[in-house]
């Protein structure tokens, strides 16, 4: 694992390798994040995308929240951004902070044609270890229909999904049942939370 925090009993990591190689077969993963769950693909992958997209029945021009094992995950993104926003940004994470930020390598299909990306290191340590497992960064989404309330449980989250997904990594939030905070690093504008 790359980051300090992401140590997992052995279950959990044997849990978290079948799941990153099921993200890296193009799969889709029903996953615990900090305050609801989420459903993970490739980013790169536009068939995951658009399975992620049609499951939630989510418009493609809203865009999708890409996560990393840590901030170095996003460098190009952070390299971008003014030294001072630079640093606010690294030192929200992990955390429940999703930054807007300049796109610099992510594709149509997850920014929705915008020219910004939305990223976050979770403050969840499985999900950390789930993006550092898979190798890079992943699309998190929460994990419920559009309009319907975010899952804030396993039972829920399966309740809508589960024969849908190739993969449910066993797990549980941080608490709270909130999604995380958004936040323009450009205007410093909170959107969300």
């Amino acid at each position: 694992m790359h980051h300090r925090d992401t140590v997992l009993p052995l279950a959990s990591r044997l849990a978290v390798d079948v799941a990153a190689a099921t993200l890296r077969a193009g799969g889709v993963v029903l996953h615990a994040t900090e305050g609801v769950w989420g459903l993970a693909c490739d980013p790169f992958d536009p068939d995951a995308v658009a399975r992620v997209l049609a499951l939630k029945g989510r418009a493609p021009a809203r865009g999708l929240i890409v996560i990393g094992a840590e901030a170095e995950t996003f460098a190009p993104e952070i390299a971008a951004l003014s030294p001072a926003v630079a640093k606010q940004v690294r030192a929200s994470w992990p955390g429940a902070d999703t930054w807007i930020v300049p796109n610099v390598r992510f594709p149509r299909w997850v920014t929705g044609a915008r020219t910004t990306i939305a990223i976050r290191v979770p403050g969840h340590a499985q999900a950390r270890a789930l993006a550092a497992r898979f190798g890079g960064p992943l699309v998190s989404t929460s994990a419920n229909p559009s309009r319907r309330p975010p899952a804030r449980t396993e039972l829920h989250a399966r309740r809508y999904f589960h024969d849908r997904v190739d993969c449910v990594l066993a797990g549980s939030t941080c608490g709270g049942g909130r999604p995380s905070r958004i936040r323009d690093a450009v205007s410093g504008q909170r959107l969300r939370g």
